[in-house]
C-alpha cells in the first residue's frame, strides 16, 4: 500500500537514486571520488541483499568544466554540450572502476525526453532497463546533454530520475541533496526553518516552500518537489535526504527516519494504471476470445498474442490500444508491444513462433500486464 512505513520502504526491491552535482563534484571542485567510493559501498550491499537499482547521476557538465578549465558555467548550449562531453568520460570512468571493486557490472544510458515522450522509445528504453536489471546490472543514468537542445531536454536530473521511476515500476525513489530534506522556509533565508519529515507529493503548499537553485546544477528543491510528484504518477515514494550523511543509504535500508518521505497519494498498481489509462489515444482495436477475456479480467496477467482474433487500426509499437472481447465490449486498454502489421502475423500463435514469424523478438507479450489497464 502507499502508506508503507519507513521499514517497509527500505526493504523495497527497486530503487532509483539520484545523486546530484553539487554533491559528486564536491561544490565544483572536480569529481569527489571518495564519496563515490562511499555511495558505491552502500549500493553494493543492497545490490548484492537483492535489490535492483538504478542511479541517476548528474555531474557530467560540472565534472567537464573542471576539465576544461571553466570556472563559471558557459550559457551557450554547444558550449554546455561540450562540456558534457568531455565530463561524462570521467563521470562513467568513476562510476565503473568503483562498481568493479565490488564485482558489478554497469552500463551508461543516456537519455532525453524524447525518449520518454515518444511510446515506441519509452517500450525501448524500459525494456533495455527491465532486462539490465534481471540481469543483475546497475545502469547508471544521465541525460544526452551532448545531443539534447533546449525544447526536448529534461532540464534536471531530478526530473528525469522521476520519469526512470515511472518506466520501471520503482517503489522508491531516493534524492541525495545537499540540504538535509524539505523545509518549510529555505534555510539559507531562515535559521528557523524546520524539516519536513513527511507529506504528500504533489501538495501544492511543497511548491511555496521550495528554494531556488544553485550555480551548479538546474534544479533546486521546487524541481525535487515537482519530481517527487511525477514520480507518485506511477505510485513511487521519494525520499530526499543528505548525500553526505554517514551510511545514508544502509540506515534509508535499515527504515530510519532520515530525510523527508514524500508519499503518493495511492498504491503504485493502481496510480501507474491510472497514470497509463490518461497519457494516449486509443490508436487500434485488439480482438480478444472468451479465454483472453477470462484470463485478464480474473487473473491479471498479460495479454499473449495466442488470445487475439484480429486486429483493427494502424498502430505502431508503443501505442495505446483497446481490448475487445467477443461481444464487442472493451475489456482494457494498453501499451502494445508490436505495431498493426506485425500484430497481424503473430496473432493466435504461442508466443514461441514469434521469432520465426517476424524474424525477431521484441517482447513475448503482445501487451505486458504492467502496460494494461483492464476496465
Amino acid at each position: 500500500m502507499f502508506n508503507k512505513s519507513r521499514q517497509e520502504l527500505g526493504r523495497s526491491r527497486r530503487w532509483v537514486i539520484k545523486i546530484g552535482s553539487a554533491l559528486i563534484t564536491n561544490d565544483g571542485r572536480g569529481l569527489d571520488t571518495q564519496a563515490i567510493a562511499t555511495w558505491v559501498e552502500q549500493m553494493a550491499a543492497l545490490h548484492q541483499e537483492g535489490r535492483e537499482l538504478l542511479l541517476v547521476s548528474s555531474g557530467a557538465v560540472a565534472e567537464g568544466m573542471r576539465r576544461l578549465g571553466w570556472s563559471d558555467r558557459p550559457g551557450a548550449l554547444y558550449e554546455l554540450q561540450a562540456a558534457a562531453a568531455v565530463g561524462q568520460m570521467g563521470l562513467v570512468q568513476a562510476y565503473e572502476s568503483q562498481f568493479q571493486r565490488h564485482g558489478i557490472r554497469t552500463a551508461q544510458v543516456l537519455l532525453t525526453h524524447e525518449d520518454a515522450a515518444d511510446r515506441q522509445r519509452y517500450l525501448n528504453v524500459r525494456s533495455t532497463l527491465r532486462t539490465l536489471l534481471r540481469l543483475g546490472v546497475v545502469p547508471v543514468i544521465n541525460e544526452n546533454d551532448t545531443v539534447a537542445f533546449d525544447e526536448i531536454r529534461f532540464g534536471d536530473n531530478d526530473t528525469l530520475g522521476a520519469l526512470v521511476a515511472n518506466l520501471v515500476e520503482a517503489e522508491l525513489y531516493v534524492i541525495l541533496t545537499d540540504q538535509q530534506g524539505m523545509y518549510d522556509h529555505d534555510p539559507r533565508q531562515f535559521p528557523d526553518a524546520h524539516l519536513l519529515h513527511e507529506a504528500r507529493a504533489g501538495d501544492p503548499a511543497l511548491e511555496n516552500m521550495a528554494g531556488g537553485a544553485g550555480g551548479l546544477g538546474r534544479g533546486g528543491m521546487l524541481t525535487k518537489v515537482k519530481a517527487a510528484a511525477k514520480a507518485a504518477g506511477s505510485g513511487a515514494s521519494t525520499l530526499l535526504a543528505w548525500g553526505r550523511e554517514s551510511r545514508v543509504l544502509a540506515r534509508i535500508a535499515q527504515g530510519e527516519e532520515l530525510g523527508t518521505l514524500l508519499r503518493p497519494n495511492q498504491n503504485p498498481v493502481a496510480a501507474r494504471k491510472q497514470w497509463l489509462a490518461v497519457q494516449l489515444q486509443v490508436r487500434g482495436r485488439v480482438h480478444l476470445d472468451a479465454g483472453a477475456v477470462r484470463v485478464l479480467r480474473m487473473s491479471g496477467k498479460s495479454l499473449l498474442p495466442v488470445g487475439v482474433t484480429a486486429v483493427e487500426g494502424r498502430f505502431s509499437r508503443g501505442e495505446l490500444v483497446a481490448c475487445v472481447g467477443p461481444d464487442g465490449a472493451e475489456v482494457g486498454r494498453g501499451l502494445v508491444n508490436y505495431s498493426a502489421a506485425e500484430a497481424v502475423k503473430i496473432i493466435g500463435k504461442p508466443s514461441e513462433q514469434i521469432e520465426s514469424l517476424l524474424g525477431y523478438v521484441d517482447e513475448p507479450e503482445l501487451i505486458h500486464r504492467d502496460n494494461l489497464v483492464v476496465l
